[in-house]
């Protein structure tokens, strides 16, 4: 019964993990998630290991200036004539 309860806890945990780790956009899926907070339980330093995270991760790309144009011009109403 113990090892059930366990398992609870470590879903539990883990989909908390997930969902803060969606409010802050971080990207990770729970997969990923749950192989950083295994890392960490077998005493991987946190702050280097999220250090590795950003420098793995890719990187957001700047919005598009004529994409925006583009969707601007097309969002203006059509005069009447």
């Amino acid at each position: 019964m113990e090892s059930a309860e366990a398992a609870r806890n470590a879903k539990e945990t883990l989909e908390l993990a997930f969902q803060m780790s969606n409010i802050l956009e971080t990207g990770l899926d729970r997969h990923t998630l749950s192989l950083l907070i295994a890392l960490c339980d077998r005493g991987i330093n946190p702050e280097a290991l999220a250090a590795l995270v950003r420098e793995l991760s890719p990187r957001p790309r700047p919005p598009d200036p004529s994409a925006t144009a583009v969707a601007s011009s097309s969002s203006r109403p059509i005069p009447h004539q």
